[in-house]
C-alpha cells in the first residue's frame, strides 16, 4: 500500500516535471498542444495521487483537481474562436482594475518556510534563481511562483485565511508595471477619484470568533 503511494507521488512529480519541461519549450506561445497534454497528464496524476491519500489515511492534497481528457481542450478552443469572431469588440473599450486584498495568519514561520522550500524543489525557477528564501515575503512569493500566480497558491497549511475584500473599478487606463519603481509600490493600488467602484465581493473567513461580527452595511436599503 505505502508502495503504490509513493509510486503514485512520484508520477505525480515527474509529470510536474514534464509539463514544466513543455512550457519551458513552448516559450509563451498561446495554446501549445504539447503543453496542454502535459497539463493533463500533470492534473491527472495529481487526481490519482489525491485519491490514493484519501482512500488509504483520509487525507487530502492541497489540489482540487478532476481527471481530464485530451480532447476538451481542443472543443474549447474552437468555442473560444466562435465567440471571438462572433461578438465586435467594443468602439471605445473599458479598462477595469480588479484589486484583492487577502489577509492570512502565519502561525509558524519556520513551517512556511519549509513549505516553500519544497514548493521550490517540485516547481524550480526556470531563471535558476538559487538565493536562499528568507523571511515570510520570500516564502509567499515562492509559492505564489510555484503556482498559477492566483491566491489559491496559498491555500496550504501553514497559511490561515483571513478575511479578504474583491475591489473592481473603471479607470482611465492600464498599470504600467515599468512606472513603480522600487519603493513606490502603493501608487500601484492607489484609487483617485475619478476611478468608480463598479463591484466589491467581501470575502468572510470567520477565522477566530469573526463569524460572530455583524455583516457589513451596503448601505442597500
Amino acid at each position: 500500500m505505502a508502495d503504490e503511494l509513493t509510486d503514485a507521488l512520484e508520477a505525480m512529480i515527474d509529470a510536474a516535471r514534464a509539463h514544466l519541461r513543455q512550457v519551458r519549450a513552448a516559450d509563451g506561445r498561446v495554446d501549445d498542444e504539447s503543453v496542454w497534454r502535459a497539463y493533463v497528464e500533470f492534473n491527472n496524476a495529481a487526481c490519482e495521487y489525491d485519491e490514493m491519500l484519501r482512500t488509504h489515511y483520509d487525507e487530502v492534497t492541497p489540489f482540487d483537481v478532476e481527471p481530464l481528457e485530451v480532447d476538451s481542450h481542443d472543443s474549447g478552443i474552437d468555442a473560444a474562436q466562435v465567440i471571438e469572431e462572433a461578438v465586435e469588440p467594443d468602439p471605445d473599450p473599458a479598462v477595469i482594475s480588479v484589486r484583492q486584498r487577502r489577509d492570512y495568519l502565519v502561525p509558524s514561520a519556520a513551517a512556511l518556510l519549509r513549505a516553500a522550500e519544497h514548493a521550490r524543489d517540485q516547481i524550480p525557477d526556470p531563471e535558476g534563481d538559487d538565493q536562499p528564501i528568507q523571511g515570510i515575503g520570500d516564502a509567499v512569493l515562492e509559492l505564489l511562483h510555484a503556482g498559477d500566480g492566483s491566491l489559491r497558491c496559498l491555500e496550504v497549511p501553514e497559511l490561515t485565511p483571513l478575511d479578504g475584500i474583491v475591489v473592481v473599478n473603471d479607470v482611465s487606463g492600464g498599470l504600467d508595471v515599468a512606472d513603480t519603481p522600487e519603493g513606490a509600490e502603493n501608487r500601484a493600488f492607489a484609487v483617485s477619484g475619478a476611478e468608480p467602484m463598479i463591484g466589491r465581493l467581501d470575502e468572510r473567513s470567520f477565522h477566530g470568533g469573526s463569524d460572530e461580527q455583524e455583516p457589513l452595511d451596503r448601505g442597500d436599503d
